[in-house]
């Protein structure tokens, strides 16, 4: 899976996460709704995209975009996009343009012609290894499991473990935390198998979530089928089960006999996918 993919499933699932990454109120998360606009004019889609509900239209929306490999040509992409979508949409609300770079070695300045937009008030640019994540801070601890090295990202997963116990008091809001924690974790792991990411753990704390029964299952019918194309099957199928409550056996067998690049690429694709008509027509079925 690839990592702009991973986080759209963590700000969609738990966007506390993103309004405490630019510093602004997790309240602020019922006023929201994370959701991506296609531009038809040249038919392209802002993945990322926080847009203020209906009932707040005075909230600015936040174009959000996740970039952890080195682009010449983000900037340019990214404000004239910015421009196309506003000469299409008009919105009322104002704009803010968040990015998000592991570190700042990732990050391609062309400083004669952004920089004083980069300085903008309303542009923030966010290099994850430089914040400073609280330690009662759920969201941005979650966020900075996805860039830590493999032992370090292990002992801070533990550790949200029982944070999460200790301040989330509804079953559903903990399990759907657990349940992307674990996600992580196995982006993170990708060739470990199944069973040693559960012994990294203690099985009960994992052993309800969506993602654990369906590995499971999956286990059952699959055998023990190790590596990272069964982490990407597992997650793959997880965030289509999700989205479409059930797959066609044969839309199923079809993911199963993929490439790892063609997981990763569906991965990324499934985003847009309104109906399981969609994930045929990518699948050629």
């Amino acid at each position: 899976m690839k990592t702009d993919t991973l986080f759209y499933r963590i700000f969609l699932d738990f966007p506390e996460a993103f309004f405490e990454l630019v510093g602004l109120p997790i309240t602020e998360t019922a006023n929201y709704q994370f959701t991506s606009r296609e531009v038809k004019q040249l038919s392209f889609r802002l993945d990322g995209l926080f847009y203020p509900q209906p009932e707040d239209p005075d909230k600015p929306f936040y174009l959000v975009e996740v970039q952890f490999q080195p682009d010449n040509d983000l900037y340019y992409r990214i404000f004239a996009e910015l421009g196309l979508f506003l000469r299409q949409y008009q919105p009322i609300c104002p704009w803010y343009v968040v990015i998000i770079y592991p570190n700042r070695s990732i990050e391609r300045r062309v400083n004669s012609h952004f920089e004083d937009f980069l300085n903008l008030s309303r542009v923030k640019i966010i290099y994850l290894n430089e914040i400073e994540s609280e330690s009662n801070s759920l969201g941005l601890g979650l966020l900075r499991i996805i860039i830590e090295s493999e032992e370090l990202a292990i002992k801070q997963a533990k550790l949200l473990v029982n944070q999460v116990k200790q301040q989330l008091t509804d079953e559903t809001i903990k399990q759907n935390f657990l349940d992307l924690l674990q996600l992580i974790i196995v982006y993170k792991l990708p060739t470990k198998s199944r069973e040693e990411i559960e012994a990294m753990f203690e099985l009960k704390d994992f052993q309800q979530t969506r993602f654990y029964q369906d590995v499971k299952a999956e286990g059952k019918a699959e055998g023990k089928a190790e590596g990272k194309a069964e982490g990407e099957i597992s997650v793959i199928l997880r965030l289509l089960k999700r989205k479409f409550t059930k797959i066609n056996p044969e839309s199923e067998q079809k993911i199963r006999e993929l490439s790892i690049e063609e997981l990763e690429n569906l991965g990324e694709a499934l985003l847009d996918f309104e109906s399981e008509i969609d994930l045929r027509s990518w699948l050629g079925l």
